[in-house]
């Protein structure tokens, strides 16, 4: 009987063993896991309720949203994508909904109903599940693989390495003859001590522009207040497109924040008609602006040299041009990073050069193969790295599974 050993108890090895062990029931399965559980990135990711994928149904358009491995996961995307990841699960009793981002989750709302489905899945396929099991090492031995633990040794036809960003898995990977390109952080949010964001965590600004001064960085998405500075789609997009260039910078940068995504001359316009308008209201009461709360306008329009009891009518062009300035270009400081929750996603990973997409393979070594995180590709937020988990997890299945 021939033998798979999956190095990694996440999303793509799950994926992986259960589509092996399904197309070949002759094939033993063993998945290693160094932990003592599994499937840790499911249960956190998308705030608990495990953002499975995303509903964007053509191959070249979904590999837009990945910084690193836009141009390797074409071909991929048109074997098993987004649509064949919803009726994988829902084949499964898993049904899912499109939410109105366009992210998509179980109905359940629960990313537990995720791991049951694997659990349970792997369990009817007679997976092997060995928890607690570190990998020590992997060796080529002529035809076979030699893979020690902490509990045991094993031989196997076929290897493939699927635990995510793992520095301890990269240094086996590299003694295999494999280059590691050096991870860096790629979702993060943005670290701003700044009067103007002070006291008021938990604003959010539906449709706003950044950009990073003195770079031809820039997202459009929602932006989110935190308690350490901007967070949201907005600034994760960013962090994922600027992961290399940020990480040179040691996270010390400027940014423009633009409340609005509109011009400044069209903003200073309108200023000008609620100048008329409003003469006698007191401008700090109440945002003009229905995307701009009235506690941000409040700290904006302090921030443009504007009195608490400025009434419209008072207002100088000066004014109303500081104002202007600071709706649509808002500077602020970034001073460091904090991670995305609990969904640490990396930059780096094996070279993508020394892998053969048609089957998510060593071009060095025949029969070892690579899903997920450890190779050098990633995502924007919003279910596009597990769809990179549960392609890359489908196609070594099927290269396996079908022998």
């Amino acid at each position: 009987m021939k033998k798979l050993i999956i190095v990694g108890g996440g999303a793509a090895g799950f994926f992986a063993a259960i589509n092996a062990a399904e197309l070949n029931p002759e094939l033993e399965v063993v998945i290693l896991e160094g932990s003592n559980k599994v499937l840790q990135k499911v249960k956190v990711s998308g705030g608990g309720r495990c953002n499975v994928t995303h509903a964007c149904f053509v191959p070249k358009d979904l590999t837009e949203f990945y910084p690193r491995g836009k141009k390797e996961l074409l071909g991929p995307f048109h074997q098993f994508m987004t649509g064949d990841t919803m009726e994988w699960f829902e084949n499964r009793g898993v049904p899912l909904k499109i939410e109105d981002d366009n992210r998509i989750f179980p109905e359940s709302n629960s990313s537990q109903t995720i791991i049951d489905c694997f659990v349970e899945s792997a369990k009817q396929a007679k997976v092997v599940l060995k928890t607690s099991t570190r990998v020590d090492s992997i060796e080529k031995k002529e035809e076979k693989f030699i893979v020690k633990t902490n509990s045991e040794d094993f031989i196997a036809d076929y290897v493939l390495i699927a635990a995510g960003s793992n520095a301890k898995v990269w240094s086996l990977v590299e003694v295999l003859g494999h280059k590691i390109i050096k991870p860096v952080p790629s979702l993060f949010t943005f670290n701003i001590k700044d009067e103007r964001l002070k006291d008021i965590p938990g604003i959010s600004v539906p449709k706003a522009s950044v950009k990073i001064l003195n770079s031809k960085l820039a997202e459009k998405g929602p932006l989110l207040v935190t308690h350490w500075g901007l967070s949201g789609p907005g600034i994760l997009k960013l962090s994922a497109w600027g992961a290399l260039e940020l990480a040179a910078k040691n996270y010390q940068f400027q940014i423009e924040v633009n409340w609005l995504s509109k011009q400044t001359e069209g903003v200073l316009e309108f200023l000008k008609s609620q100048k008329k308008k409003n003469a006698k209201k007191q401008v700090i009461l109440r945002s003009v602006f229905e995307d701009i709360s009235k506690r941000l306008w409040s700290k904006l329009v302090k921030a443009a040299q504007i009195s608490e009891t400025a009434q419209w009518a008072q207002l100088s062009n000066k004014q109303l041009e500081n104002l202007a300035s600071q709706l649509t270009k808002c500077t602020f400081q970034v001073n460091g990073k904090s991670t995305f929750k609990d969904e640490f996603v990396t930059a780096g990973g094996v070279d993508l050069k020394e892998i053969n997409f048609k089957r998510f393979e060593s071009k060095l070594h025949k029969n070892l193969f690579f899903a997920g995180e450890v190779l050098n590709i990633d995502a924007v937020t919003g279910g596009f790295n597990f769809q990179n988990a549960w392609t890359g997890g489908w196609i070594v299945a099927n290269s396996i599974g079908n022998l």
